[in-house]
């Protein structure tokens, strides 16, 4: 008997008007938990993102002895154990669906005196994680994958770690995070370059909690042998939730929307840049600073957009919007063009194949290539698309779906609860249509 699986009815519905809030920055929820785990001291996480990975990385550490107290919604007390306080776990270790969760818990558990082993739900069991295991068993640590490097991870402790001066072959915040968290316990200095900057959460939480960290757009370095103190901890919204808010008032007639307090961290706004260079109308309004990342609420209003032909160099800062990006070169008009963006293949699902199939299920012009997709605008039709249970494809739908001649069937969406939990509700309070039924799987 098939298992019942979540489905969504999507179709047009008003302008997207007034004031919104998305959730917490997963990033940096997942980043906070773990370093305020191995502070000395207890911290406060607030805005902490309620998403199913970001409790999945809670519940690892409280299974590793970390006391973690949640005395309302987005709020975690973490009652620090410091760098040596963890504790084995008597089970497996499960990441759920959270990639992030899993390959920065391979660099931090690498250097612990015990044995760990990290498990993840079907889809998180078929990313490989060969990347960051390669690097970390230069530092001397010991990681043992299933074939292919696919998880489980077993992770051997116990081992003295040694710095290392690693240049990544691929442009991955997630590589650099796990080699930089092992290199908390590794002697000597520990240097990553990119061959493109990515995302610095990393490095900024480590500089919140005291560590002494050097990092420029493509380099980081920290040495071993330093603490982590006890902070506070703001997280800023995600602006991975907020992109499809962005795409959504840019192409559904009549919008007039301001996202609040949205994370502006450069390594992750690479899709602001390629919108506007489509020609929306998002403005910046009341920047500031909070929990050390830069944020801003943005105003979106309706915009005609054009196809262009996107910078490769704006990729690595865009990573996880390409789907929202894919709906919008759907619905602009002209060609959009994208290379250079081959991680793509090797995300919650291979989002170049899944959304070039769902698009073309709704009508769109749109051809793969090997790094990326040409994409021709024009209208959308009702239908039936599958997101293959990757939940920002789901989420990409639902926009899409707002611009379609008629309503559309978006197969398999439960996982949205992953990044963004209440997301069909806080869509239709800002005008999408949007209604969950039930599926069959």
């Amino acid at each position: 008997m098939s298992a019942p699986r979540l489905d969504w009815q999507a179709g047009p519905g008003d302008p997207l008007r007034g004031e919104l809030s998305v959730p917490g920055d997963k990033s940096v929820s997942h980043r906070a938990v773990m370093l305020g785990a191995l502070a000395e001291g207890s911290s406060e996480v607030q805005g902490f993102l309620e998403g199913e990975d970001t409790q999945a990385t809670a519940a690892i550490f409280a299974r590793l002895g970390v006391r973690i107290e949640a005395p309302s919604a987005s709020r975690r007390i973490v009652h620090g154990v410091g760098l040596h306080g963890l504790g084995a776990a008597s089970e497996p270790l499960d990441c759920g669906n959270a990639g992030t969760g899993m390959r920065l818990l391979a660099g931090l558990l690498a250097g612990q005196a015990f044995d760990s082993v990290l498990v993840g739900d079907q889809s998180l069991s078929r990313r490989p994680m060969g990347r960051v295991i390669t690097p970390l068993q230069a530092m001397g640590a010991v990681i043992e994958a299933g074939e292919g490097g696919l998880p489980p991870l077993r992770i051997h402790g116990n081992k003295v770690l040694q710095a290392i001066d690693f240049k990544s072959p691929v442009a991955s915040a997630q590589v650099k995070s796990a080699v930089l968290l092992a290199g908390l316990y590794a002697r000597g200095s520990t240097r990553v370059v990119e061959p493109h900057p990515t995302r610095d959460y990393t490095e900024r939480m480590l500089a919140a909690f005291g560590w002494p960290v050097r990092f420029s757009p493509g380099e980081a370095r920290l040495e071993g042998g330093h603490r982590l103190r006890a902070t506070q901890v703001v997280v800023p919204a995600d602006f991975s939730s907020a992109a499809f808010f962005l795409v959504a008032a840019s192409v559904v007639p009549g919008s007039d929307l301001c996202l609040r307090r949205v994370g502006m961290n450069p390594r992750r706004t690479g899709l602001l840049d390629a919108l506007r260079m489509m020609g929306a109308d998002i403005t910046a309004e009341s920047s500031g600073e909070q929990g050390g990342e830069p944020v801003a609420d943005l105003r979106v209003r309706h915009a005609r957009l054009r196809g262009i032909d996107v910078p490769e160099a704006l990729v690595p800062d865009m990573i996880d919007e390409f789907p929202a990006l894919f709906v919008a070169a759907a619905l602009a008009e002209g060609i959009t063009r994208v290379s250079g963006a081959a991680e793509l293949r090797v995300k919650e699902s291979d989002r170049i194949a899944v959304m070039a199939k769902a698009l073309q299920a709704l009508g769109a012009d749109i051809a793969e290539t090997p790094d990326g997709a040409v994409i021709r605008g024009g209208r959308l039709r009702g239908g039936e698309a599958d997101s293959h249970g990757d939940h920002r494809i789901a989420m990409a739908l639902a926009v899409a779906a707002q611009r379609a001649d008629g309503e559309v069937r978006i197969r398999d969406c439960a996982n949205v609860a992953t990044s963004f939990p209440g997301f069909e509700a806080l869509a239709r309070g800002a005008g999408l249509g949007l209604q969950v039924c039930a599926g069959v799987g």
